[in-house]
């Protein structure tokens, strides 16, 4: 099951981020506490569609999407992120999260969305190429962790219509009905 996230969410996000902090996946260097977390998904998700996948009553993953840049000529684009627990890593759960998000982001009015993967990572270039997003540059030896210097790439996929000028993007609430509609053939549709 796919649903918007809830505040007691919290301690089992963190718990899946956790197992990615002393990885290039996330370049902090420290687990934030979990009132520093929550913050950040109460913040994120005033505004964007953050996600949480359930399966058998456990959460097993989560993705969001947040403002790419600040300036107010991107208020239309996003940039996404993608986070499963180690069990349920290489099922095909994080393409049905990006999915489902690419549809609510779609809905909500985001014209482009952004991927940006620390390199090498294999199976995240493989999600986001599966996807549609495009291979679109490259930051040399930016992040430092774990003793090295890290590539960071980046992928982008046009969602929207492009409409000029384009219309103010759509609160989540507004959005957020679209979930419990869901099918399964939605699914398999959006997935293709």
């Amino acid at each position: 099951m796919i649903r918007l996230v809830r505040p007691s969410d919290a301690p089992a996000l963190l718990a899946i981020y956790a197992q990615s902090i002393h990885t290039p996946v996330t370049f902090e260097y420290e687990l934030p506490s979990l009132e520093a977390f929550r913050g950040r998904i109460r913040e994120i998700s005033a505004r964007y569609p953050y996600l949480v996948l359930e399966e058998g009553g456990s959460v097993v993953g989560y993705a969001y999407a947040h403002r790419l840049r600040e300036r107010a000529a991107f208020a239309w684009d996003a940039e996404l992120s993608v986070y499963l627990d180690r069990a349920a890593r290489g099922r095909g759960l994080g393409t049905r999260l990006y999915s489902v998000l690419l549809e609510l982001l779609r809905r909500q009015g985001v014209q482009a969305v952004y991927g940006c993967i620390t390199s090498p990572n294999p199976a995240s270039v493989a999600l986001h190429e599966r996807l549609g997003f495009r291979y679109c540059g490259a930051f040399h030896r930016t992040g430092y962790k774990d003793g090295q210097w890290l590539d960071v790439l980046w992928y982008e996929k046009q969602i929207g219509g492009g409409q000029t000028p384009p219309p103010p993007l759509k609160d989540v609430d507004e959005i957020a009905a679209f979930l419990p509609a869901l099918s399964d053939e939605q699914e398999t549709a959006l997935n293709r």
